[in-house]
């Protein structure tokens, strides 16, 4: 594996694609293809993920394999989520997106990834959250060995498909 490194402005187009693959790969099968399609044209373009590097609200990390491949990606920055109204989100950051490849699962990434997304979260907030898929359990259940804990639900739109996701918390 190689090392973390931070993303450049260079990095956007292959960051996209590969969320978008990756959001393909893991949740396509539950959605009609033009609800997919319609929420994939706005969900992570180049040019947006290129503003969030050069924002220093945000922070993106990634980790390459042989030949440049992205294995894995972790994007962090401000809540963005309408959380329950007993979360407090003053001094609270978001894990937005953490995608690894599959061949990379199980090999450590997801776990370096984490770790350094943890350690942007620190210095820059006491509470980190995120929201995932109700039904994906393997990420529930990597989530909870870092301590995180589900403190709500809510809905999340791919097209006119509606899903629900959770919140997790963490307390840094």
């Amino acid at each position: 594996m190689s090392a973390i490194q931070l993303a450049e402005p260079a990095d956007a187009e292959a960051i996209s694609a590969f969320a978008e693959a990756s959001f393909k790969d893991t949740f396509a099968h539950l959605y009609d293809p033009a609800d997919l399609a319609a929420f994939l044209a706005d969900w992570n373009p180049p040019a947006r993920v290129r503003a969030q590097i050069a924002d220093p609200d945000h922070g993106i990390a990634l980790v390459r394999g042989e030949g440049g491949a992205i294995l894995g990606f972790i994007k962090m920055g401000p809540v963005d989520f309408d959380l329950p109204p007993d979360q407090p989100t003053d001094d609270a950051v978001e894990l937005h997106q953490l995608y690894v490849a599959e061949a990379a699962k199980g090999t450590g990434v997801a776990a370096a990834l984490m770790d350094w997304g943890i350690a942007w979260a620190r210095a820059r907030a006491s509470i980190l959250y995120l929201s995932v898929f109700v039904e994906n359990n393997r990420a529930q259940a990597f989530y909870r060995r870092y301590g995180f804990v589900d403190v709500g639900r809510n809905a999340f739109r791919v097209g006119n498909h509606i899903d629900e996701d959770r919140f997790f918390r963490l307390d840094l």
